[in-house]
């Protein structure tokens, strides 16, 4: 663990990263059983294992900045804010999900929050982040947009097309890479030479860029503070490379047959949320009977969530007209 938290960090706040992700983590597994009881349809895929990032870097923004995400997006929606029960009843479609119960697992949205959006197409959330940005920019706004992307995405055209402008116009800007080592089931080590300092590609388009250890809340926004701080002091955009790990396949219907199991067992060492927990421990921070007491109060509130999601109505068929631009 970093052993250098910011000073503006007192217990109450360190304790609340790891109520977080908790949280994070307890919704996870509640949102996989309800996918197999069919109360959620379609694709899910859950943030099990990378929990740190999403909290880490959230944990440092302001409420007027803008976070765009790919469609593993619900770490990050609920580390900005969105409600456990407004979260589960958009996986069940239902109108009181954050975004109407019209996106589903990958398209969380809430723009009183400046969420912007999960994307289900890979790279595609790039562009979008990038002109979210230049408006920004253009309205001489302090906000910095934080653009997350998996490994994957490095692949794409987007990628290569939004670093490049955002540099030549010095955008306010973070993309973080959560290189997580597969796109869907291919390892990162077959699809990308520079695997493993993917941060160096920044270099290509003259970009500050970093590479931390995803998996370590502390060292995600331990880096993430200098990095808005970079960003919205006009200094133009920065990359950032987070390594981390999948504790589940690439969606639930993915039994991962492909991960050795040596690399299972290596990662699930480095959990980030024992791994905290230890830290607080440790420290003096908290005792084993207020984690008992965090983790049973995010269970009664994820149970809560479940229920809200269930009793919650369909959206009607008018609903389809409402939130659709028109002259």
């Amino acid at each position: 663990m970093s052993t250098s938290p910011d000073k503006d960090l007192g217990k109450v706040q360190l304790v609340d990263l790891y109520r977080q992700m908790r949280l994070i983590r307890e919704f996870e597994r509640e949102s996989e059983r309800q996918y197999t009881r069919g109360n959620i349809r379609g694709f899910l895929h859950v943030y099990s294992g990378e929990e740190a990032i999403a909290v880490g870097a959230m944990s440092t923004l302001t409420p007027e900045d803008y976070i765009v995400t790919h469609y593993r997006d619900h770490g990050q929606a609920l580390a900005r804010g969105i409600s456990a029960n407004e979260a589960m009843a958009e996986l069940f479609g239902k109108s009181t999900g954050c975004s109407g119960g019209k996106g589903g697992s990958m398209h969380l949205f809430d723009a009183a929050k400046n969420f912007m959006g999960g994307y289900a197409i890979v790279g595609g959330q790039l562009p979008i982040a990038t002109g979210l940005a230049l408006a920004s920019q253009y309205r001489d706004e302090k906000r910095v947009t934080l653009c997350f992307m998996g490994d994957g995405a490095i692949n794409e055209g987007e990628f290569h097309e939004s670093m490049n402008l955002a540099s030549i116009w010095d955008l306010p800007i973070i993309f973080f890479c959560e290189n997580n080592l597969y796109g869907m089931g291919a390892p990162a080590s077959t699809t990308l030479h520079m695997y493993k300092e993917i941060y160096k590609m920044a270099d290509a388009f003259g970009m500050a860029s970093y590479q931390v250890d995803g998996n370590d809340v502390l060292a995600v926004r331990e880096l993430m503070l200098k990095a808005t701080d970079h960003v919205r002091s006009g200094k133009g955009p920065l990359f950032i490379e987070a390594h981390t790990y999948r504790l589940r396949g690439h969606s639930v219907a993915d039994p991962a047959d492909y991960r050795p199991d040596e690399e299972v067992k290596y990662w699930e060492g480095l959990d980030p949320l024992p791994r905290y927990q230890e830290w607080l421990i440790g420290e003096g921070l908290i005792s084993e009977e207020e984690i008992d007491e965090i983790n049973s109060s995010v269970d009664d509130e994820i149970v809560a969530a479940a229920e809200f999601a269930g009793n919650s109505p369909f959206p009607v068929p008018e609903d389809l007209y409402k939130g659709v631009y028109n002259e």
